[in-house]
Order: structure tokens, then C-alpha cells, then sequence
């Protein structure tokens, strides 16, 4: 009878060699390291601690993610719609829509000049144009300054008696790159009033560009928003404000609670597996003079283990920036949801480890080990492939699709082509002014999406499914 078979190629010894004492200790402590936490419990009646706390951790942090969430959306929400609102306000003949990079574009000087106008005009009658809680940004009781740079290849002289007439003259000429015209306004998010909650004061940095760097005579106006949240002082509210904020933060340092004590069972369980493998060593080396093999080292090694406590960290990480952000402490909700994200995703992927204790459940995982080795060497090769289609259509197509414009648009464009997506529209929006180039394109369409839709594609799935009939047939029998 063979007291250990970790795996094919596993070292196996028979019970008659083995020394009664320290051969039976050790094999009874390896039988019990790779039972699962149900076989754990009817042999040793040991409750399974880890499990618990995972499955209490999963019911958290997604509460928590989801929580934060609707909070986000909100903010979101807000900032979006001050963005809409001062496109609005200090954008003249502004039509509600954008393109992809500006909101309104004019064509003759003094398009220009009454543009810069309508912007200065609105931002004087601010506090009785806007509708919205938003007045003028103050720094030690006196007003922020609007600010307006230019920049252009050559100053020009321009005689003239007003002289805010003679400057926007003088910034307004052929030899003009872009004007910039930048002020600070705050308001307050009133949104948070209705659930007793403290609101939220914004500093909204404004920036309206006037870009001509192509020199097509086409000058292109963009309005870019950065809204900074902080806590409003001097607010009292009557009722049971900020309650449901304590609450939270409750919550959020029970979850870093539960984290911290996840990653100290697996940090412990990783410990207790180092050690089982050198008593493990030493015996198989002092015994009979063999080593263990670095496959049955590696099953010592549990890879899960090292997930569940990056998901811990970063989880503690996401919680201790939320609690800053509830407390108006900071306002990083970008890398607060990273955090929380990244976090939970890792969270419910752990959740596969114990789906992995039973055989019939557990064909994903195996497909998985057997299939990527092989699948990460085949997109080596594939990607070398997918790189040079890339540059050529992007050094050859840009001028010509606004699919090709960049590298990373080159790259997203096919991607999607070789998932079977905006074939047609991508073929059809090739602009045919060159003849030579419009052939090239159908040239460089077709072998792209016969090589990898019908070659690439097809021996990428042929990979998983040899790598699911390999493990399918002792599932079943088992």
C-alpha cells in the first residue's frame, strides 16, 4: 500500500520500508494537508476557520463594492452633469454633442474673438446666469483670477485704441497655436441633503482651449473639467446626520478586520506546508537517499493561498482609502475602485479553489493547468504575428481610417475584427482617394482575418479542447 502519490511522477514508498513512528506521523500529517476542509472535519472534527472567513470576506467585500458603487455613481453622476452644464454656459452655439476631440469648432477670426468674448461676458454674470449652486472660487477671502495664455511662433503689433480689443486681435492671427483661457469655480453637492448626510464642496478647475496647432484653419474649442471634492465647513443639519457615515466606517474596519485575519491563516497555512515539505525532504533524502521531485514540491506550494492574500492586501487598501474618502479626507475614487475592484475579482476566483475538491466540478481548474502552458507559448508565437499587422496598418492605413489613427486604435480595431465585429463598417469607411493604398488595405484586411479568424482562432480552441479531453476521461471514470 503506497503512503503517498501526490502526483504521476511523485515519489511513492511502501509502508513495509518505513519506520513505524516517524513514517506514519508524517503520513498521516500529508493525508491530512490535502484532505479537503470536509474531509478535514469528519477526520479531526477540526471546523474549517478558513472557509468561513472566506465565505463571510466574499459577502463583505462585494456588499462593500456594491455600496460604494452607488456612492461613485453619484459622484460621477454630478461631475458629469457641472461638465454638461459649463460646455452650456461658456461655449457659445454649443449643440449638446461632442466630437471625438472637441466641443465646438470655428473657422474665421472673428468667430474666434466672439467666442473668447462669450466666455469672458458669461463668467462676469456667472451668479445670475447659472441655475446650479456655483459661484466664484475665493483663496484667503479674495477671488481666484481668470487666467488667459497664448501661445504662438512670433508676436505681431496691432495699433489700437481698447486695449482688450488689441490683445484678442493680437492673440488671433495666422501665426496663433492655442489659447487657453483657465478659471476656478465651486459648488456644492446638495444631492447627499436628502439622506442627512454632510455634502460635498468642489473646486471645479475650468480650462477652455482654443486649439489651432494644425493650422487648417479650422480652430478647435475644448472644455475640460477637474473637480476636486472636500469636506464643507461650516454645516450643520439637523437630524440624524452623518449616522449612516459611522455606519460605514463600522463596516469598512470590520472588513479590515476579517482581511487581516484571512491573511494571517493563509500566511500560517503556507508556513505549515513549508515545514511538512522539509520534514517531507529529509526524509525521502535520509531514508532513501532520494530527492523530492520539483513537481510534488510545487504541490506544496498552494498558488490559491498567494491569491487570497494579495486579495487581502489590496481589499485592506481599497477599505483604509474609502474610509479617507467618507471622512472627506481625499477624494481618490479612481484608485479607491482599483482597489475595491481588483480585490473582489480576486475574491470570487478564490472561490473556485473549493469547487476544486469535487472531481466533478473541478474540470475548469484542471483545463486550465493543462491548457496554459501550451496556450501561453502558442500567443508568443501569435503576437509576433498580431505586432506586425499592427504597426504596418497603422503606419500605412492611419492617414486613411480613423480606426488606424494610433497604436492602441490599431490594436483595439483587430482585436475586434477577429472576434467577428465592424467587419463590413470597417471595410466600407476606407476613404478611396488613393488607389494604391485602397488595394493595399483589402489586401491587408483579408490575410488578417483569414489568418487569425481560420488559422489562429480555430488552433487557439483546438489547444483548450485537446487539454479537456486529456483530463475529461478520468473525471468521468472517477
Amino acid at each position: 500500500m503506497r503512503i503517498l502519490h501526490i502526483s504521476q511522477n511523485s515519489l511513492a514508498f511502501d509502508q513495509k520500508h518505513a519506520p513505524l513512528a516517524s513514517s506514519e506521523t508524517l503520513r498521516e500529517d500529508l493525508r491530512y494537508y490535502f484532505m479537503s476542509p470536509c474531509e478535514k472535519y469528519r477526520a479531526r472534527r477540526q471546523l474549517p476557520w478558513k472557509l468561513a472567513v472566506q465565505i463571510l470576506k466574499i459577502v463583505m467585500i462585494t456588499t462593500q463594492l456594491v455600496l460604494f458603487g452607488l456612492s461613485n455613481q453619484l459622484v460621477v453622476a454630478y461631475k458629469e452633469e457641472n461638465l454638461m452644464a459649463f460646455k452650456n454656459l461658456f461655449l457659445k452655439s454649443y449643440s449638446g454633442v461632442d466630437e471625438d476631440d472637441y466641443s465646438v469648432a470655428v473657422y474665421t477670426k472673428q468667430s474666434v474673438i466672439d467666442n473668447i468674448f462669450y466666455v469672458l461676458d458669461q463668467y462676469s454674470q456667472l451668479d445670475q446666469l447659472s441655475v446650479g449652486p456655483v459661484s466664484y472660487a475665493e483663496e484667503n477671502r479674495r477671488l481666484l483670477p481668470l487666467v488667459i495664455c497664448k501661445e504662438s511662433y512670433r508676436p505681431g503689433r496691432v495699433e489700437s485704441s481698447d486695449e482688450l480689443l488689441r490683445l484678442l486681435v493680437f492673440l488671433v492671427n495666422y501665426r496663433l497655436v492655442n489659447v487657453e483661457i483657465s478659471f476656478t469655480l465651486k459648488g456644492i453637492n446638495l444631492q447627499t441633503i436628502s439622506s442627512h448626510e454632510p455634502p460635498d464642496c468642489y473646486m471645479f478647475a475650468v480650462t477652455i482651449t482654443f486649439d489651432n496647432q494644425c493650422h487648417s484653419g479650422k480652430v478647435k474649442i475644448t472644455l475640460d473639467l477637474d473637480a476636486v471634492s472636500s469636506a464643507c465647513k461650516n454645516w450643520k443639519i439637523s437630524g440624524t446626520a452623518q449616522k449612516n457615515t459611522h455606519y460605514l466606517l463600522i463596516f469598512d474596519g470590520f472588513i479590515i478586520l476579517v482581511c487581516l485575519t484571512s491573511a494571517v491563516l493563509c500566511i500560517r497555512s503556507i508556513v505549515l506546508a513549508i515545514k511538512l515539505l522539509q520534514r517531507f525532504s529529509k526524509f525521502c533524502l535520509k531514508k532513501y537517499n532520494r530527492k523530492v521531485c520539483e513537481d510534488d514540491q510545487r504541490e506544496f506550494l498552494n498558488g490559491w493561498y498567494v491569491l487570497v492574500i494579495i486579495s487581502d492586501v489590496m481589499a485592506i487598501i481599497g477599505s483604509v482609502l474609502k474610509m479617507e474618502i467618507q471622512a472627506k479626507s481625499m477624494t481618490s475614487y479612481d484608485v479607491c475602485s482599483i482597489f475595491l475592484g481588483t480585490s473582489t475579482l480576486m475574491v470570487w476566483v478564490g472561490v473556485i479553489r473549493y469547487l476544486g475538491y469535487f472531481q466533478k466540478y473541478n474540470v475548469l481548474i484542471l483545463t486550465m493547468q493543462a491548457a496554459l502552458p501550451k496556450v501561453l507559448r502558442f500567443c508568443c508565437c501569435a503576437g509576433m504575428i498580431y505586432l506586425g499587422y499592427t504597426f504596418c496598418g497603422w503606419i500605412v492605413l492611419g492617414p486613411y481610417h480613423e480606426k488606424f489613427e494610433g497604436l492602441s486604435r490599431v490594436a483595439e480595431c483587430l482585436f475586434s475584427l477577429v472576434n467577428g465585429d465592424d467587419m463590413f463598417p470597417t471595410f466600407a469607411e476606407f476613404q478611396q482617394k488613393n488607389t494604391l493604398v485602397w488595394l493595399f488595405s483589402r489586401v491587408y484586411l483579408y490575410t488578417f482575418i483569414s489568418l487569425f479568424v481560420y488559422m489562429v482562432l480555430s488552433l487557439f480552441i483546438a489547444l483548450i479542447t485537446d487539454a479537456y479531453e486529456t483530463i475529461k476521461v478520468p473525471t468521468q471514470h472517477a
